[in-house]
Formats: structure tokens, C-alpha cells, sequence
């Protein structure tokens, strides 16, 4: 199922998370994403506590990132997190970050899987997580 579920959240970059030239360091941008992948599925109705109290973990299968431009100590980042689709046990995110000029500095994909807890084994997509994004969906 192809949805356009989009959620948009605020950052700034820690001085911790860059190097002496003030860039931000690249390997925080996962864990940017990751903020924005949170508060997307919260938005939705869904957190990530809810599901791992049905049972469900979330792990990321794949992850890729394209670097458009730096950020620097202290900018305002903006990440629009985008729930592209869900096939089986698998969900599809889209991300954008920008700066506070607009400027599109980042761009990435990941692909998470649902899988049982136990046995962290893969399982379809809980019907009650389906029907939150009923209202987005594309086709």
C-alpha cells in the first residue's frame, strides 16, 4: 500500500555533534533521522512503545543517505519524514532535512521491518497501525 503520511520536526545542532571546523559530524544524521522517523509514527497514533508493548520491534534493514549540503553548530534543521509505503512486514520512510534558510541539505530512505519480538522474526504490518494511515493512502 503507497501512503503520503508526512510529519515535519525541529532540531539543533548540539556543539557536540560537530567537528573543529563546526561542521555537523555525518554520522549524526542517522539518529536525526531516527527522530524524525519517531515523531512521525507518533503524529500517526502510534509510538514506538505502543508496538513494542504488542510485541513488535522496528529494526531498520536498510538505510541510505545522499549529503546535499553541511550543517553547522547550532543551525535549526527542519526533517519532513515521509511514510511512502508498506509492503508486508515492511514499512518505507523518505526524509528531507533543511536548514532555517530552506536550503535542502540532506535526503535519505530507510526500509524497517516488523518483526515478533520473541523470535524477532518478520510479521505483517498490524491491522490496527494500517488503519491509522487508512487517511493517507495513495492508491
Amino acid at each position: 500500500m503507497k501512503f503520503n503520511c508526512s510529519f515535519s520536526t525541529k532540531l539543533r545542532v548540539r556543539y557536540g555533534e560537530t567537528d573543529q571546523m563546526g561542521y555537523c559530524y555525518y554520522g549524526n544524521y542517522a539518529q536525526y533521522f531516527e527522530v524524525g522517523r519517531v515523531e512521525t509514527l507518533r503524529n500517526c497514533g502510534m509510538s514506538y512503545k505502543t508496538l513494542e508493548d504488542q510485541g513488535i520491534m522496528l529494526p531498520v534493514s536498510e538505510y541510505s543517505a545522499k549529503y546535499i549540503a553541511p550543517a553547522f553548530y547550532d543551525d535549526e534543521l527542519t526533517i519532513k519524514t515521509t511514510i511512502t509505503e508498506i509492503s508486508g512486514a515492511r514499512i518505507y520512510f523518505y526524509y528531507e532535512i533543511v536548514n532555517s534558510n530552506n536550503k535542502l541539505i540532506s535526503t535519505a530512505q530507510t526500509i524497517l521491518v516488523f518483526v515478533n519480538k520473541t523470535d524477532m522474526r518478520p510479521i505483517q504490518a498490524p491491522d490496527s497501525f494500517i488503519q491509522l494511515l487508512d487517511k493517507y493512502k495513495t492508491q
